[in-house]
């Protein structure tokens, strides 16, 4: 099972535990509800166990594409397009996952986006109160 076969299917049983060996050391997760990306293998797991536990319901992956594309960081890289389908706040959500590896075969960056922007806002929404309840990030002042 390849990383990507890997990834689904911790994800499909919101097993964070399970995606920690296949990211790299200094992943980067680019969120459609925050300017800058989260960085780093702690709070980048830090999210996804926000957003298996506080933000998505009925989750599952609907398809993929694969290629290879560039990536923030510069550079080609084995990329791979999950298509989603969600509820968040009672919100459907369509989305996809563009999951990128390095040489090595882990996932060194990780873009996420979202329609409508109904579902953006509510993703948004719970997302942040999650990240703040979990003291990920810290509470508006």
């Amino acid at each position: 099972m390849n990383t990507i076969d890997r990834f689904r299917d911790a994800v499909e049983r919101r097993d964070t535990a399970a995606l920690e060996p296949l990211f790299a050391a200094e992943p980067r997760f680019f969120s459609p509800v925050k300017f800058r990306p989260f960085e780093g293998r702690d709070l980048v797991l830090g999210v996804f166990d926000v957003l298996f536990r506080r933000v998505f319901e009925e989750f599952r992956y609907a398809g993929a594409l694969e290629g290879t594309a560039d990536t923030a960081a510069g550079g080609d890289a084995d990329s791979h397009v999950l298509i989603f389908r969600a509820t968040v706040g009672g919100k459907e959500v369509h989305g996809i996952d563009l999951v990128q590896l390095d040489a090595a075969g882990l996932i060194s960056e990780f873009t996420v986006m979202v329609r409508p922007l109904s579902a953006v806002t509510a993703l948004s929404e719970a997302v942040f109160a999650g990240l703040v309840a979990e003291g990920l990030v810290p509470a508006p002042q």
